[in-house]
């Protein structure tokens, strides 16, 4: 058990933790406070006046169809990157510490693209997938697949997910590459020795070890697919076709900055933070359970 340790001033632990709570209430409780606040106003169509309406922007918000769309759009958007980047991920890891010649070579190209900013990363993927000028587009076609993001919900969504899931394969590759290195050799050795195959060691070893790296990736994935995403589906897709790929962040941008509907947009603002909330609460509430830490 670590000794104790006591301040010989009472005040000095205040002032050394004073700057971590001055950011946080800066950069995170004031705007909170101040969309909670904006969520409970109405502005005329000239942004001149403001009324208090308590709760009706929720209420509007809540039984407007698009919202509701919104929120199935982003549930399928969410779950299928999360899915594909950490399956990808590792995959590519486990094939990794296979490789026994230009080990850190292939480490090192696996993690580049995580140096790409969102929105690059969705435009080269839209000039890959273009139906006019797409190489990957182009022989989508020649297999006989009607390969069209710009008309095609189905097309669009596939292709938002790619590149999301692209961008986010490696930070996920390094951090299954790291609990990949921390499973004990001597528990695979002695399975192989008892006969286990590798892919039962795989799954009744190194599996359930990786537990504590999955549930930290589950957690930032999902966080990743609710908030970091919007610069690839402003630049992949721009909500359509036909707002089939207008996620719920992307919906608070296009009602408060386009439509200058700020009562709404801060309406969505309060409900998206609630469910990040409840997610996460959720995720170490019960999945954390079936985590050990060694």
């Amino acid at each position: 058990m670590s000794p104790r340790i006591v301040f010989p001033n009472k005040i000095l632990p205040f002032l050394l933790v004073a700057p971590q709570l001055a950011i946080t209430l800066v950069f995170f409780y004031w705007p909170a406070g101040q969309a909670l606040y904006q969520s409970m106003l109405r502005q005329d169509p000239f942004g001149l006046r403001t009324k208090f309406v308590w709760f009706a922007n929720f209420r509007k918000v809540l039984a407007d169809p698009a919202y509701l769309n919104s929120i199935k759009v982003t549930v399928v958007f969410s779950l299928a990157t999360a899915i594909v980047a950490m399956g990808v991920a590792l995959l590519l890891a486990v094939m990794a510490e296979k490789a026994v010649r230009g080990k850190g070579l292939y480490r090192t190209l696996l993690i580049w693209p995580y140096a790409v900013a969102p929105a690059i990363a969705g435009m080269l993927w839209l000039f890959l997938f273009n139906p006019s000028i797409g190489s990957l587009a182009y022989l989508l076609r020649s297999l006989g697949i009607a390969w069209d993001p710009l008309l095609n919900g189905t097309h669009a969504m596939i292709l938002l997910v790619s590149a999301a899931a692209w961008k986010q394969i490696s930070y996920n590759f390094l951090f299954f590459v790291a609990g990949l290195q921390a499973v004990p050799k001597t528990l695979i050795e002695a399975a192989a020795m008892d006969g286990a195959g590798e892919t039962k060691r795989f799954w009744t070893i190194v599996f359930p070890l990786l537990a504590p790296t999955t549930f930290f990736l589950l957690v930032v994935n999902t966080v990743y697919a609710l908030f970091d995403t919007f610069g690839i589906v402003h630049a992949v897709t721009g909500g359509g076709p036909g707002k089939t790929t207008e996620t719920l962040v992307y919906k608070v941008y296009n009602d408060g900055f386009v439509n200058l509907i700020l009562g709404d947009s801060a309406a969505q603002s309060v409900i998206l933070m609630a469910i990040v909330i409840a997610l996460t609460a959720i995720q170490f509430r019960y999945v954390e359970r079936k985590v050990h830490y060694g």
